[in-house]
Formats: structure tokens, sequence, C-alpha cells
């Protein structure tokens, strides 16, 4: 494929756009939009320390280095955090929505795991 800019005149290729800001360090009009190919990031940040981890978004980048940077850049711009985690979306394991029955359902023949039969004292009645 020939662009009308490529040539001995043409000069030295421009750095593309990156899609969540910055470059990407590759040359513009050269395959510049990758970010197709990139891996999704999950992106978890810790508000204050002794809190827990909580999803606030997800990013693309090339490796676990730039999907920090990039989650710092976007995600904690007013020093919300104080810890950043990211995790490839194809490395999570979840359950099927669809499949709920199987997994939570047989939780409910167990009693044993529910205070529902205990008496409590009358001095206990605040609860």
């Amino acid at each position: 494929m020939s662009h009308p800019e490529s040539g001995p005149s043409a000069g030295p290729p421009q750095a593309g756009p990156h899609p969540l800001g910055g470059s990407t360090g590759v040359p513009a009009g050269r395959g510049a939009d990758m970010s197709h190919e990139w891996p999704l990031w999950e992106v978890f940040v810790r508000a204050k320390s002794g809190l827990d981890h909580k999803h606030c978004g997800s990013l693309h980048a090339a490796d676990s280095k730039m999907a920090i940077q990039l989650a710092r850049d976007v995600y904690t711009r007013r020093q919300e955090g104080t810890s950043i985690w990211v995790v490839r979306s194809d490395q999570i394991v979840a359950s099927d929505p669809g499949e709920k029955g199987s997994y939570f359902d047989p939780m409910e023949d167990k009693v044993y795991r529910h205070p529902t039969f205990y008496e409590l004292p009358k001095s206990l009645d605040h609860m």
C-alpha cells in the first residue's frame, strides 16, 4: 500500500495518537491505531490504606508496565489512590450468571449456615 506522503521528501514519520492520550510511538499511517491488538486490562484502585481495591474501569495496554502507568494517569489523576492493580481481562475466570442455580441455590438447603433457627435471648433484643 502506497502513502502519498511517503518518499524522499516526506520527512520523518510522526508518532500516531494513542486512544487514551499520548503517543503510541508508532509512525502515523503505518499501523498507528494498534489499540485493537493490545490486550484489555481491568483496573482496580485502593483509595486508602486498609481499604479493599475497587474496580474502576478498563484500558488497553501493550504490557503490564504500560497498563499500570496508564491506569495511574487515567484513574488516579487527583491522588485518589494508594495502590493500583491491573489484571488482563482474558486471565479473569468468572462463574456464568446463567448457571446461578447450580452455584448458589444448593446453599439454601443447608440450614445450619443460616442463623434463622436460633432463639436470641431477651437481653439481646436490640439485635
